[in-house]
């Protein structure tokens, strides 16, 4: 039913919209906030002030969406997850969070695909750039028989290029670069770092003081 008010709800202009969601969903939508004509249908929305979801992307199966402050999501994305419950699958993991969270000034931008089965963070002031990249939790675990599934983290002020692949329990330390179809499969802890290939390892220090990642507003001229 939830898919079928939120389809509907198109004709609507966005304000009747954002009204419908609070009354029958219980949805968190700052005034400020805004979704194009996407669809989206986690089992809870947060959105605070300026945030914003771009036309024809698809959020469903998560049990979270949460959009911090001045934070975006662009255009043509696919976001699915696997909630809890219900299921065999994942019935070994009961803290798993499917949930996408995506903290105040960060930017996803468009036709980028996001599994959300296990949880994905997007640090403060990051941007998953370009187009075409994947975020990955899950996928079957061969010595166990079954699927499984991971987090994965990219930390503040980072970037993502342009048709990347983070796969379950990858992490993109604070304040770092992952180059252009790069493959992230583990995790990494030192920050100011540019990580690239196949798979991702640390080729660089990044000085401390690039604009980009001391910047205090997130859109970039």
């Amino acid at each position: 039913m939830k898919a079928v008010i939120v389809a509907c709800s198109w004709i609507l202009p966005w304000f009747l919209r954002r009204r419908l969601f609070r009354l029958l969903f219980g949805w968190q939508c700052h005034a400020s906030a805004r979704i194009g004509l996407a669809f989206i249908a986690p089992r809870r929305l947060v959105m605070e002030a300026g945030s914003f979801i771009g036309h024809l992307t698809v959020c469903k199966g998560l049990d979270l969406l949460e959009l911090q402050e001045h934070s975006s999501i662009g255009r043509g994305n696919w976001i699915t997850g696997f909630p809890l419950g219900g299921n065999r699958h994942f019935v070994h993991q009961p803290d798993r969070h499917c949930e996408l969270v995506v903290e105040r000034h960060a930017a996803i931008t468009n036709r980028h695909l996001i599994d959300c089965t296990s949880s994905v963070r997007i640090g403060a002031f990051t941007t998953v750039a370009g187009f075409q990249s994947q975020i990955l939790t899950h996928s079957i675990d061969l010595a166990a028989n079954r699927q499984s599934s991971a987090p994965v983290v990219i930390g503040h002020h980072c970037f993502v290029g342009t048709n990347c692949v983070l796969l379950g329990g990858a992490v993109l330390p604070d304040c770092s670069v992952l180059g252009a179809k790069s493959l992230l499969n583990k995790a990494y802890a030192t920050p100011h770092r540019l990580y690239a290939g196949v798979p991702a390892r640390e080729l660089k220090e990044l000085p401390a003081d690039l604009p980009y990642l001391t910047r205090t507003v997130g859109f970039v001229d």
